[in-house]
């Protein structure tokens, strides 16, 4: 039975991204990223119990996101509501758990600076769970999927891959794992090195593909696709391959001291899993390639 409401298409806000348009400010956000919960999921007082008192106190959890990432976060048609499958996730997690998960807009290459010092209670932001990253907060895993190039529709200079990124202007998002493939990448560009443009925001990369101040975007293969499958944008955009590059795991990052928050995460996402609500989450936003069977702590390499 499908117990969640999708209010919003994801076509809507594809169409702004493919202008290159974030609208919103960090003190927008979503408590419920327009599901409908009634009777959906009920609260387990045992695994409320789990969450630090500071949080029960206050009634709910704030988390950071760069809601420039269709499907899996982005503002909704009225420029203010964070919708995709992670506020939906974030929404069926606060209501196993008893309490509201809010998801406010913030910069990506920031947010866990911002979690460590107790802005957010943590960043659900399509976060790859790696090493460097583990020295700075822990994360509970809750999606698999690697990286993708994008180029524009009919691919002009014809790349097929990573190798043909040497010697041309590519965009990427400032503080992702992208970022860091690309400049390691570098060394196998001997003398025709890339030219990296980094975007504040995914918006802000896509923009530079779209309007042509660079040949390729490097971005996780979740928002390729969707960039290439919807009608609003595929006219633009097309994947270079279909090759995902460097797998890893997402995770919802906390503050490595906020071990109870962390395992209330983890036990709240164990039973979606076990319950099948994970499943549907992920089938209704056609990502079922990318589900995990467990909900670990710091899997990523």
């Amino acid at each position: 039975m499908n117990v969640f409401r999708r209010v919003v298409t994801v076509a809507g806000v594809l169409a702004v991204l493919a202008a290159g348009g974030c609208a919103g400010s960090a003190a927008e956000s979503t408590a419920s990223a327009g599901l409908d919960l009634t009777g959906a999921v009920t609260a387990d007082e045992s695994l409320r119990a789990m969450l630090p008192q500071s949080a029960r106190d206050r009634g709910f959890v704030r988390l950071v996101t760069d809601a420039s990432y269709a499907p899996m976060e982005y503002f909704a048609a009225d420029g203010r509501t964070i919708i995709g499958f992670e506020p939906d996730l974030a929404a069926a997690l606060g209501a196993v758990l008893g309490i509201r998960v809010e998801m406010v807009f913030g910069d990506f290459a920031t947010a866990l600076d911002e979690v460590g010092k107790g802005t957010y209670d943590g960043a659900l932001s399509s976060m790859t769970d790696t090493a460097d990253r583990e020295e700075r907060a822990d994360f509970v895993n809750y999606f698999s999927t690697g990286s993708a190039v994008l180029v524009q529709r009919g691919n002009p200079q014809r790349i097929t891959g990573l190798a043909g990124l040497c010697g041309q202007r590519v965009a990427v998002e400032d503080g992702t794992v992208q970022e860091d493939m690309l400049r390691r990448d570098q060394a196998t560009c001997g003398d025709r090195p890339m030219i990296l443009d980094v975007g504040r925001t995914g918006a802000d990369a896509l923009l530079r593909l779209r309007t042509g101040r660079t040949v390729a975007l490097l971005l996780d293969y979740p928002p390729a696709v969707a960039l290439v499958s919807d009608s609003l944008t595929d006219a633009y955009y097309q994947l270079a391959s279909d090759q995902q590059y460097e797998p890893g795991l997402y995770g919802l990052a906390v503050a490595k001291e906020n071990t109870a928050l962390r395992d209330a995460l983890q036990a709240a996402l164990t039973r979606l899993i076990s319950t099948g609500t994970y499943g549907e989450l992920l089938q209704r936003w056609k990502l079922t390639s990318g589900a995990v069977t467990e909900a670990s702590i710091n899997g990523g390499d």
